[in-house]
């Protein structure tokens, strides 16, 4: 089988592409650099330089693929504009699905996020939750989701959604911000910490998105992939503070002026191209609740996760440790 993955220079897609050649696969990863993703070469994958905003520079990488992960997208930055997002992760996605069929390709495995459905009035939601957006990021991932599903209405191009929850692991640094903070006694929680967030270490995730790409039962699907149960914010922290031998944080502030002085800090930066030092997606992380009811991949495609939460998140420090991150 030969597996076409996108993005392969990123976290999730780079360990995707060790398990499939790990299982035998022939990868081709897609990359706009392939000068980038070495590693991937010297692991006996090939690479092949694209852009997903450039639809004939899609043909070649998608030329003799029996099977598409799409992991690239364009990620939420503060000077990416919504334009930009756009052009990205859903006209790229059209792109890469006009591509895909064009060279036969057997299916279409599509990554989108649980954060299409924003915050999480009455927890767990599940697939059938209705679409809640609350940045231009999650709005360009619910819309390619919705370009993907109508694709293979007309066109039956064999696809399967996917909606990972926070991914962490080794070699995740987005969550290295709250390790250090932890580690180095300066995390202050923001509100009660009662509000649910739903983590998936990279191992169980990639199992999942195998299974996507290979059970029967998967075609034509949605799936939330995340890990056994989520965690409150009180419990996350306190779990890292317990692997990183620190104490809990002591201060506590209240959301509601901190999230009023990331909107200022947004209008009076953004106007002279300066990344502002708090914003309103941070303070997001301490309102929103985001839990998941994963019931679906579990009966339909004996998806399992192993790593629960206090091994995962010991197993990422010890990754940050190694590296001098910490």
């Amino acid at each position: 089988m030969k597996a076409l993955v996108t993005g392969a220079t990123g976290f999730t897609a780079s360990h995707l592409c060790e398990r499939l050649l790990a299982e035998g696969y022939h990868v081709r990863g897609l990359v706009r650099n392939p000068s980038r993703c070495s590693a991937l070469s010297q692991r006996g994958g090939e690479l092949v330089a694209g852009d997903l905003r450039d639809l004939e520079s899609l043909k070649d990488a998608v030329n003799g693929i029996d099977v598409v992960y799409h992991i690239a997208a364009l990620y939420r930055q503060e000077n990416v504009s919504r334009r930009d997002m756009w052009e990205t992760n859903v006209q790229g996605t059209r792109n890469l699905l006009d591509a895909a069929l064009g060279a036969g390709v057997q299916r279409f495995v599509h990554c989108s996020t649980v954060g299409v459905h924003g915050d999480i009035k009455s927890p767990p939601a599940n697939e059938e939750t209705p679409y809640g957006p609350g940045d231009h990021y999650q709005e360009s991932k619910a819309e390619g989701e919705r370009v993907a599903l109508e694709f293979m209405a007309e066109t039956q191009l064999p696809i399967v959604v996917f909606r990972p929850g926070a991914i962490y692991g080794p070699g995740d640094l987005r969550f290295l911000k709250l390790f250090r903070a932890i580690k180095r006694r300066r995390f202050i929680m923001l509100g009660s910490g009662q509000v649910s967030y739903h983590m998936i270490y990279i191992d169980d995730l990639i199992d999942g998105i195998l299974l996507c790409g290979s059970s029967d039962k998967s075609v034509g699907r949605v799936y939330i992939l995340a890990g056994e149960s989520a965690a409150t914010l009180n419990q996350i922290v306190e779990v890292i503070g317990e692997v990183l031998d620190s104490p809990p944080p002591a201060l506590r502030l209240p959301v509601a002026p901190v999230y009023l002085a990331g909107l200022v800090c947004e209008v009076v930066c953004k106007p002279f191209g300066i990344d502002p030092p708090l914003y309103r997606r941070r303070v997001d992380f301490f309102r929103k609740n985001r839990a998941f009811d994963i019931s679906k991949a579990k009966s339909e495609l004996s998806f399992k996760p192993k790593i629960d939460l206090k091994t995962g998140i010991g197993l990422t420090a010890e990754w940050y440790q190694r590296q001098g991150l910490l």
